[in-house]
C-alpha cells in the first residue's frame, strides 16, 4: 500500500512556509511600477501573519488573542488577493510558489477562521459560566 505523504500541521511552520514563498515571488516579481507596488503590497501582507501568529501565542487575554488572531486573517486575506492579481496578469504564471501561495494561503484563513469562531465560542462560555458561578447580591 502506497503511503500518503505526511500533511504540515504545525501552523508556525506553515506560516514560515508561507512567509517564504512570498518573499520568493515578491522577488520575482517585473521591476516595474506596478510590479514593485504589487512586491510590497505582498511582501507586507503575506510575512505579516508569521510575526503577529507569534503575537497571539504570548496574548495576555482571550480577547487578545481573538484580536491577534483576527490581525492575521485580514493579513492574509490581503495577500490572496495581492497573490490573485499577479496571477491575473499572468505574471509568474508558471511558477509553483505562486501556486503554493494561492493554495496555502486559502487553507491558512480556513483555519484561523476556525481557530477564531472556536475562541469566541471559548470566550462565550466563559463567561456564561463566570456569571453563573458569581453569588446574587444580598
Amino acid at each position: 500500500m502506497a503511503r500518503r505523504p505526511e500533511r504540515t500541521y504545525d501552523l508556525e511552520e506553515r506560516l514560515l512556509e508561507f512567509a517564504s514563498a512570498v518573499i520568493d515571488l515578491s522577488e520575482k516579481l517585473p521591476n516595474t511600477r506596478a510590479g514593485n507596488h504589487l512586491a510590497g503590497q505582498l511582501l507586507r501582507a503575506g510575512t505579516s501573519p508569521y510575526g503577529n501568529h507569534g503575537e497571539a501565542q504570548g496574548a495576555e487575554s482571550a480577547e487578545d488573542f481573538i484580536h491577534k488572531m483576527k490581525i492575521c486573517l485580514k493579513e492574509l486575506r490581503e495577500a490572496l488577493r495581492w497573490a490573485r492579481l499577479i496571477e491575473r496578469k499572468r505574471w509568474l504564471a508558471s511558477d509553483s510558489r505562486l501556486a503554493f501561495v494561492l493554495r496555502e494561503g486559502d487553507e491558512l484563513i480556513r483555519i484561523f477562521k476556525s481557530s477564531i469562531q472556536t475562541a469566541e465560542r471559548n470566550r462565550a462560555v466563559r463567561r456564561r459560566d463566570n456569571r453563573s458561578s458569581t453569588p446574587a447580591p444580598e
